[in-house]
């Protein structure tokens, strides 16, 4: 069955009209038909089976038909600090932070960053990656979306409140089991394309984060959140 995030208010045994986006993706691109049925979220938690009720030619509209309230979130909560990189590496990581069920990403920037968003908010590109964060939960089942934050230095971030447990990417340090008295409340932190500079990652051990090693490879900035997501699933599973 389709999975559809909208932007509207969702109660069972009502009708609603669809928003424009999901009406042109099932009704126009994927040819629904009367009766068919799809699971709408709207990112407030859980998600609600509807059935196709009507369509016009530039609307439709649907029956809310029942309420699952499992929003199949992992059983940690993970903040992830990601400097910025180019081009599609950027997507990719979004995308599979979010498929491995982070909880909210920190756009940063550090030394090595290779982008600036101009005046630090360019809308348009956080709104394609908050985008990318929800087709990513359309395709995964998570019903609350994370929220992509506008950038900010890697120097603020650190100084900020943050989750319990503190983790930066950093290989080539000896491996310590970071995880062996870790909270389920996390900070991730993870570098650039060429990394965070050794002062970047002292700075970042001065604010309480402990260097994971993961393996002896150095991972690329897109693959990074995906080997760290995943253990984090792995050891805190229910």
């Amino acid at each position: 069955m389709p999975r559809f995030y909208i932007e509207a208010d969702l109660t069972v045994d009502t009708t609603i009209e669809l928003t424009e986006t999901v009406f042109h993706h099932w009704v126009k691109v994927l040819r629904a038909q009367i009766g068919e049925k799809a699971t709408l979220f709207n990112g407030q938690g859980g998600e609600y089976d509807v059935a196709l009720s009507d369509v016009a030619k530039k609307s439709a509209s649907v029956q809310v038909i029942s309420f699952n309230p499992d929003n199949r979130t992992p059983a940690f909560q993970a903040l992830l600090g990601q400097v910025m990189s180019k081009g599609d590496r950027m997507d990719y990581a979004i995308q599979k932070a979010v498929e491995l069920g982070i909880s909210e990403i920190q756009l940063l920037t550090s030394e090595r960053c290779e982008m600036r968003l101009k005046y630090d908010r360019d809308q348009k590109k956080l709104d394609h990656w908050q985008g990318i964060a929800i087709a990513a939960c359309e395709q995964c089942g998570m019903n609350i979306v994370p929220k992509i934050h506008a950038p900010i230095s890697l120097d603020k971030w650190l100084a900020s409140e943050l989750p319990e447990t503190k983790l930066v990417l950093a290989p080539n340090k000896d491996e310590i089991d970071v995880l062996a008295d870790a909270a389920p409340h996390i900070a991730l932190l993870i570098g650039p394309e060429g990394g965070l500079s050794e002062a970047e990652i002292q700075q970042s051990n001065n604010a309480g984060f402990k260097n994971w090693c993961i393996g002896s490879r150095v991972l690329r900035t897109e693959t990074a959140p995906i080997a760290a997501l995943s253990i984090l699933n792995y050891s805190f599973k229910i």
